[in-house]
């Protein structure tokens, strides 16, 4: 997909257009990202289109699910990878105070790698678990927005995400095919948390034939204090 090929599948599904500085930053963060999938592992997609597609495009798919007037002021990415969608949206949202938490310590060096080479301020990158950063104060309850892409279940990654807004904040779980069954059987686990099920957003991505899904679920009371629990518990015993 060349770069005229992206921005007109961008304005397509997303009905915005990306500026010469949007495409140009993107384009450097893909030279980063393929360059350095030479020497370690970041990302199992290793070709320009792919990264085009499957990293950049479906992190943007995020807008889709956005339906607010003002984009988040403070938004957190849960196991964000070499950066998807976090740093991605942060290039639409330049305002927006972004923290991309990822334990694999290669992933998040990556990260700020590549803020520092397109010069982003107000974002933080975290080489912790999610579990930790759900349960410190700085963190807790703090953000409008918490995304996560292909990290985990549904019951899981809402343990993960649900602690870290606020009340009216949303979280978003990118999920493939399994997004409805998954979403179903974390009913129980969004309510205990202090969410509510907003809606499923379906996305089509060109070439891609795989269904993808947004599940958006609204904050409406305080979690427990006791979630999240002890790093490993939530995977080991997901809740119900």
């Amino acid at each position: 997909m060349s770069n005229n090929g992206f921005q007109e599948s961008v304005k397509s599904l997303l009905g915005i257009d990306l500026s010469k500085a949007q495409l140009a930053a993107l384009k450097i963060y893909e030279e980063e990202l393929l360059e350095w999938n030479e020497r370690i592992s970041l990302t199992a997609i290793r070709d320009e289109e792919g990264v085009r597609t499957k990293h950049f495009l479906d992190s943007l798919t995020v807008l889709l699910a956005w339906d607010r007037k003002a984009p988040p002021a403070r938004l957190i990415d849960i196991g964000t990878g070499a950066g998807f969608p976090g740093l991605v949206l942060k290039l639409i949202w330049p305002e927006t105070q972004i923290t991309l938490v990822e334990s694999v310590q290669k992933k998040a060096d990556f990260c700020r790698h590549v803020v520092e080479r397109l010069g982003l301020s107000k974002v933080d990158v975290l080489t912790q678990r999610a579990e930790v950063v759900g349960q410190d104060p700085d963190h807790r309850h703090g953000y409008d927005l918490a995304v996560a892409r292909a990290v985990a279940r549904m019951p899981i990654l809402m343990e993960y995400l649900l602690p870290l807004v606020h009340r009216n904040g949303l979280v978003m779980a990118m999920k493939g095919e399994s997004a409805p069954a998954e979403t179903h059987a974390a009913a129980n686990a969004i309510k205990v948390l202090g969410g509510q099920l907003n809606k499923l957003v379906q996305v089509e991505l060109p070439g891609v034939v795989e269904e993808r899904f947004i599940v958006v679920v609204k904050k409406i009371a305080r979690t427990p204090e006791e979630y999240p629990r002890r790093t490993g518990v939530p995977t080991k015993n997901p809740l119900l």
